[in-house]
C-alpha cells in the first residue's frame, strides 16, 4: 500500500501534457508520473558505478583497456550494416 506522499506543482500545460500521456497508456496521473520518476531514477542510479581495485588489479584493468580488443565477428557484422536512417527511400 502507498502511504508516502510526494506533492509537486506543475505548470498547467505540464499537467496536461502528463494527462494526456497518462491516457495514452491507459493510466492515472500519480501511477504515470510515479512510474517516469521510478525509471528516471533508476537510471541516474545505475550511471553512478564505483569499484574498488588495489594497485596489481588497478595496472591489469589499465592493461585490458589499453590492449588490442578481441575479435568480435557479431559487432563486426553489426557496424558493416548501414543505418536506416542513412538510405533514402529513392536509393540514391
Amino acid at each position: 500500500m502507498r502511504d508516502a506522499a510526494i506533492n509537486l506543482r506543475a505548470l498547467p500545460q505540464q499537467r496536461d501534457l502528463i494527462d494526456h500521456a497518462a491516457q495514452l497508456l491507459g493510466k492515472n496521473r500519480s501511477d504515470f508520473m510515479l512510474e517516469a520518476a521510478c525509471d528516471r531514477a533508476q537510471s541516474v542510479v545505475l550511471d553512478q558505478v564505483f569499484f574498488s581495485l588495489d594497485a596489481d588489479k588497478f595496472r591489469q584493468f589499465n592493461e585490458l583497456l589499453d590492449g588490442a580488443a578481441a575479435s568480435n565477428p557479431g559487432l563486426d557484422r553489426l557496424m558493416a550494416v548501414k543505418a536506416p536512417w542513412l538510405t533514402s527511400a529513392s536509393g540514391v
